[in-house]
């Protein structure tokens, strides 16, 4: 694949000064003050790779440094892939938007919503429409995630262990769990962060006839040379596998920001990480890992209009409607999550179909432009695509939650501090 050139900031119309002053920030807030073992930074624009550093650790009990090569768990940054993935087929005439799921999954045909009750006895009322393939796409499902620890439902999934992190059971399992748990709401009333996506990988592989897994690695990962990126790290790449910690004392991955005294837990040491064989559940939600070099490749073919190298992934009419907002009635996050936890803040942001989309930057109190599309992962990494400022920005370390620091928010800030020369 074309490997992406490096050139100067000022060439590409922003500020090597403000560009350094942020890599500082990062060095003295969060790796000098123990917060973050290590980063890595990536920023392009206008087709050229304007920075990329490394600094800290990406083992800190071994001091293994991070380099550029190092391999990380992006979680939740596989969601965009699953939905590409999973339009693709949709490009193909396979499946549409505006089909029942349960023409896929017909287990789930009298699915519920939850009116009362705790598991199994739960009392349900029936939806007020189906569970339609767009709802999976932009989290309208009415599914939801054991960790938003907010209802009887999320404590079912708790029970039954879907969605979690530590990956347990296989895909075809939690379907047919999620078929005997009730919905949170009718699908298409509200939006709430869930295990949807993860369903999106399950319909991939029944619809497309071969393994979810083969299906991006032939379609996605190959043609495109990600080479790193897959559901596990193999025994030759395993020194590269970064550990992940926790930002709470108990090591955990608790959502919901506590007071950070700073300091890191370890959560997964890469040398008997789970991560390092073959999951049985191949999460299209959160189970991939990845490099930052593999990840600028997949959001360069998206910037590109969904083709880079000659490889075309999807039209840009296909990525145009997924970077578009889908919530009902055109309305912003407030004004329809029920989620208390996600990797996205709220005002002025929409969704699509597999990323969070900027509509109003004025209204996020962050720079930014309208049609930016972005989302991160629980270890606190995270990506956004600027398509009017030619802008692709990839962050990387390995600290749960994603929610303990403001630092999405500061690095918008701050890139966006460092373009000296505005397309807009």
């Amino acid at each position: 694949m074309l490997a992406a050139t490096p050139a100067s900031p000022e060439s590409a119309g922003m500020s090597q000064a403000a560009l350094e002053r942020l890599e500082d920030h990062l060095k003295r807030r969060y790796v000098e003050a123990g917060r973050f073992p290590g980063t890595q930074l990536l920023v392009y624009r206008r087709g050229k790779i304007v920075h990329s550093t490394v600094q800290g650790f990406a083992d800190v009990e071994r001091k293994v440094p991070v380099k550029d090569d190092t391999i990380f768990r992006i979680y939740s940054m596989t969601k965009p892939i699953t939905s590409i993935a999973f339009m693709m087929l949709v490009e193909e005439g396979r499946v549409a938007l505006d089909e029942p799921v349960h023409k896929y999954i017909p287990e789930w045909k009298n699915l519920g919503v939850f009116q009362a009750g705790t598991a199994p006895a739960f009392l349900t009322r029936p939806p007020s429409r189906p569970m339609l393939i767009v709802d999976l796409l932009r989290h309208t499902s009415g599914l939801t995630y054991g960790f938003q620890q907010r209802s009887n439902v999320d404590a079912a999934y708790r029970e039954k262990r879907i969605g979690e992190v530590v990956k347990a059971g296989t895909l075809d399992g939690m379907i047919e769990d999620l078929a005997r748990i009730p919905l949170e709401f009718s699908p298409g009333e509200a939006w709430n962060y869930s295990v949807a996506t993860d369903v999106l990988g399950y319909l991939v592989g029944k619809i497309s006839g071969i393994p979810f897994e083969q299906f991006l690695k032939e379609r996605i990962f190959n043609p495109l040379g990600m080479n790193d990126t897959d559901f596990f790290v193999p025994a030759d790449k395993a020194h590269r596998l970064a550990a992940c910690y926790s930002a709470d004392p108990q090591g955990g991955m608790t959502f919901h920001a506590a007071d950070r005294k700073g300091g890191l837990t370890l959560q997964d040491d890469p040398a008997t990480s789970s991560f390092l064989s073959p999951p049985t559940l191949i999460s299209g939600g959160g189970g991939l890992c990845s490099t930052a070099a593999d990840y600028l490749t997949f959001c360069r073919a998206l910037i590109n209009g969904g083709e880079l190298g000659g490889v075309r992934l999807i039209g840009p009419k296909t990525l145009q409607l997924m970077t578009s907002n889908h919530l009902p009635g055109n309305v912003d996050l407030p004004a329809l999550s029920r989620s208390l936890f996600s990797e996205a803040a709220y005002n002025g942001i929409g969704f699509g179909l597999g990323f969070a989309v900027t509509m109003n930057p004025a209204q996020t109190l962050i720079a930014g432009s309208p049609g930016e599309y972005n989302w991160g992962g629980a270890a606190t990494t995270s990506f956004w695509i600027d398509p009017a400022e030619e802008l692709i920005t990839i962050f990387m370390t390995q600290v749960l939650p994603s929610s303990a620091y403001p630092l999405r928010r500061e690095l918008r800030t701050m890139v966006y501090a460092a373009i000296t020369d505005s397309n807009l």
